[in-house]
């Protein structure tokens, strides 16, 4: 299973759910982004391309997109949730800044090493992981 749409055909067929041209085209619109978007966020990029998806279509389909382990809900700070991709992506924590409320993708091979390592010292086995930092960025340290 190679794509996202693969993926979500997969999950619906096994839900016993029927496909939607619709859903397809809010994924393409989320896929196509390649951001950390609110539900609101999407919703207005589907609108500007499909005026007849409704609001409470494009949240349906977000649900379940993570329910099809297409994309995961990020509560990053204070504010709404926001959902991003997780097919097709590497793994990353985040930085954000507590003024502006910026946020940015970070990977580094040796924080995955150290907390594999901490993990396994206190007898766990990681089965999913998130490491958020927060702090202040540079334009508003200034």
């Amino acid at each position: 299973m190679n794509t996202a749409k693969d993926k979500l055909n997969s999950y619906l067929e096994k839900e016993g759910m029927r496909r939607s041209q619709q859903r397809e085209q809010i994924l393409d619109e989320f896929l196509a982004s390649k951001r950390h978007l609110t539900a609101e966020e999407l919703y207005d990029l589907v609108k500007e391309k499909y005026p007849e998806i409704g609001q409470a279509t494009v949240y349906r389909a977000l649900k379940l997109f993570c329910e099809a382990n297409i994309c995961r809900t990020l509560n990053l700070q204070e504010g709404p949730a926001r959902y991003e991709a997780i097919i097709g992506h590497e793994h990353h924590d985040h930085l954000i800044c507590l003024d502006c409320g910026r946020f940015e993708e970070v990977v580094s091979p040796r924080i995955e090493e150290l907390q594999q390592k901490l993990a396994e010292a206190k007898g766990y086995k990681l089965k999913e992981h998130r490491l958020v930092l927060y702090g202040l960025c540079s334009e508003c340290r200034s």
